[in-house]
């Protein structure tokens, strides 16, 4: 904690708090009917790609879920044109045309969301390579959820990665559910790190709700991959806060469940009291920022309802590429 600097802190926090404030916005509004299509929402586990994302630049590429706003904001993904994609406006970061689950930045190093499961690994195994073959010092992440820890996609891209010492980071945010399914009943070892061994890779865990122990993990992990000593397999261990999807009534949970996360192991209150207990940063410092990202919020949702929707003429564009 005491290496990074005071403004390192308060991007640490920022970040956490938009991806925080954007989620629990999207939640009211597609209640209210404005949002079409499906979302996922990533509220809960801000820690994990902040804590990663945090140790990347622009060349370094990483792969999403269809649970993918977070890892977006955490890229650097324009949030006012993110409002605007899931809205499906024209003004959106695909302008329009790729909604929640496809959201991408190529500029910024994000692939996109996925709304296949298991469809990031592959990815992120050419990035790899691609850095590999340049000889530059770039990585490539691929985060995916316990569901997808068992995609064979996920698996074979594991395996590559090691044959070939590439430079990527595999992420499982294990947030206990792959859609209903508890990964107790669906995963066959207590921590899903332990499967590194089978690739040849080194696997650790961390704790997904500790902005901190996320930092440090990725921090090694990543060093590691620049340096040409190959790719890893970090478990995020983290809770979501809302269902699978909007709408899930989340019945297969546990009475309570969520609040007793909410009230004792939130990431953004263990950030904002360990900081503070530290003397590292102060309350204030932390409520400007939450106004602040309270004011974009609100703004984002603001120019999104008032843009206009894709024309009929552009349907086809940006859709397909001429070699």
């Amino acid at each position: 904690m005491s290496e990074l600097s005071k403004e390192q802190l308060l991007d640490a926090y920022r970040m956490m708090r938009t991806i925080r404030d954007f989620e629990v916005r999207v939640h009211d509004e597609f209640a209210k009917g404005g949002i079409p299509g499906f979302v996922h929402l990533y509220a809960g586990q801000e820690a994990s790609a902040t804590g990663i994302c945090m140790h990347l630049n622009d060349q370094d590429r990483i792969a999403s879920t269809h649970r993918g706003h977070g890892h977006c904001i955490a890229k650097g993904v324009d949030v006012i044109e993110m409002m605007a994609e899931i809205y499906g406006k024209e003004t959106g970061s695909c302008k329009g045309k790729g909604g929640s689950m496809h959201i991408a930045d190529l500029d910024k190093g994000m692939l996109g969301a996925n709304g296949i499961v298991g469809g990031g690994p592959p990815l992120i195994c050419g990035v790899g390579l691609t850095h590999k073959m340049r000889k530059t010092d770039g990585v490539g992440i691929a985060f995916f959820g316990d569901g997808a820890s068992n995609q064979g996609t996920t698996l074979e891209s594991m395996n590559l990665a090691t044959v070939w010492n590439l430079p990527c980071i595999f992420v499982v945010e294990n947030n206990g559910y792959a859609e209903a399914t508890s990964s107790e009943w669906s995963v066959s070892c207590d921590n899903y790190a332990d499967r590194a061994a089978g690739f040849g890779m080194p696997g650790s865990n961390c704790d997904g709700h500790d902005f901190f122990a996320v930092y440090e993990t990725a921090k090694e992990a990543i060093a590691r991959a620049r340096s040409g000593g190959g790719p890893s397999f970090i478990e995020v261990k983290t809770n979501r806060y809302y269902g699978h999807f909007e709408g899930d009534a989340q019945t297969y949970r546990a009475d309570k469940e969520v609040e007793k996360v909410k009230a004792e192991r939130d990431c953004l209150d263990m950030f904002r009291k360990k900081v503070t207990d530290a003397n590292l940063l102060e309350h204030s410092d932390l409520d400007q920022i939450d106004k602040e990202i309270a004011a974009l919020i609100d703004e984002s949702v603001k120019q999104a309802e008032a843009a206009n929707e894709p024309s009929a003429e552009n349907l086809l564009t940006d859709v397909y590429v001429s070699y």
